[in-house]
């Protein structure tokens, strides 16, 4: 009998010593839930963060929210953003955050056009009499469009989120998150639009990167690992394991959200290698290399985005969290599975 009853309360301490060890996490996006965010709700639906330890929140962003002054500010630790012009404009501005990984080998900034009129080849979209673009937009990848491909300044029109002025107009183009809007333009337009990603015309970013403060890499760098790797596993679950408690935890927090949008998203990520593409096949998802950012860089002073001196490169992210191929092996089994 009292065998049995310290088998109980030894089974009841250690339960309450794992909980302990859980480690509180706060992890705040840039959007709505969405499936360009779904390997980070996998690692909390099927308990990835807390096998390495991790109690980890996600806080989602929004049109109204802006996210990013709270990881400076300490009141998050971990961050994702878009791409590496925050990360450059994070240095040029001396806050101290730097990215960690970059989960998006492919920024998903597109350029949509309707078919069957001309545009589908990505050299002909600068002739286009109308460019529905954001002001965002207008002021950092359209100036490297021009520079780079001969866009011009006398096709913008501002693009406000609505897809009616474009769906009206066969002729314009307009701007689009590339696992998104053409899911959008389909249900509301009843066409495929034509879909170029400025990715596959050199804009070299990574996307979805993951950014926390300097400090935290110093001073805590095995709850950055951990963090890191259990973010990567989630992501090669999310795109190739069972997705369906994930989505359920991104339709609670967005229900503006469909549980067939996030399957149409994720196979247009596939379709478009926006995830494991490139060195991330061999070298794991949230992959970076040094002169991949180097060269972007100098493709944006070209643009007349900053100077030589601007950014210290050396500040914008670390490798030490990444490439070692974690979650490669796991992939070649759940697409074996299937």
């Amino acid at each position: 009998m009292y065998q049995k009853l310290f088998k109980v309360l030894g089974a009841v301490l250690l339960s309450s010593g794992l909980a302990q060890a859980q480690q509180a996490v706060t992890f705040a996006t840039n959007w709505k839930a969405q499936a360009a965010h779904g390997g980070f709700y996998q690692a909390v639906a099927d308990g990835t963060y807390k096998k390495y330890g991790l109690d980890v929140k996600i806080i989602q962003g929004g049109p109204q929210v802006n996210n990013r002054p709270l990881l400076p500010a300490g009141r998050i630790d971990f961050l994702m953003t878009g791409n590496l012009l925050h990360s450059f404009d994070n240095v040029k501005n001396k806050v101290p955050v730097v990215t960690v990984a970059a989960i998006f080998q492919k920024d998903p900034q597109a350029l949509m056009a309707h078919p069957g009129q001309g545009y589908e080849n990505f050299a002909e979209l600068k002739k286009a009499p109308v460019a529905f673009i954001a002001k965002d937009g207008q002021f950092t990848w359209w100036q490297w469009l021009k520079v780079t491909h001969g866009f011009k300044d006398e096709a913008l029109k501002p693009y406000n989120y609505n897809l009616g002025p474009f769906l009206s107009n066969p002729k314009s183009i307009q701007q689009g998150y590339s696992v998104a809007e053409p899911i959008y333009i389909k249900e509301q337009g009843k066409f495929a639009p034509v879909v170029h990603l400025l990715a596959d015309h050199g804009f070299s970013t990574y996307s979805t990167l993951i950014e926390t403060r300097a400090d935290t890499v110093k001073n805590k760098p095995e709850l950055v690992q951990k963090f890191v790797d259990a973010s990567i596993l989630g992501w090669v679950n999310f795109m190739y394991g069972d997705r369906q408690a994930a989505t359920a935890l991104m339709l609670k927090d967005n229900p503006e959200l469909s549980a067939a949008e996030v399957q149409a998203s994720v196979e247009l990520m596939k379709q478009q290698g926006i995830v494991d593409s490139g060195i991330a096949q061999t070298l794991g998802i949230g992959a970076m290399q040094t002169e991949r950012i180097q060269d972007f860089y100098a493709q944006m002073i070209k643009a007349g985005l900053y100077k030589d001196k601007d950014v210290d490169l050396a500040q914008v992210a670390t490798l030490q969290f990444v490439n070692k191929g974690l979650g490669v092996e796991l992939r070649q089994q759940l697409l074996k599975n299937k």
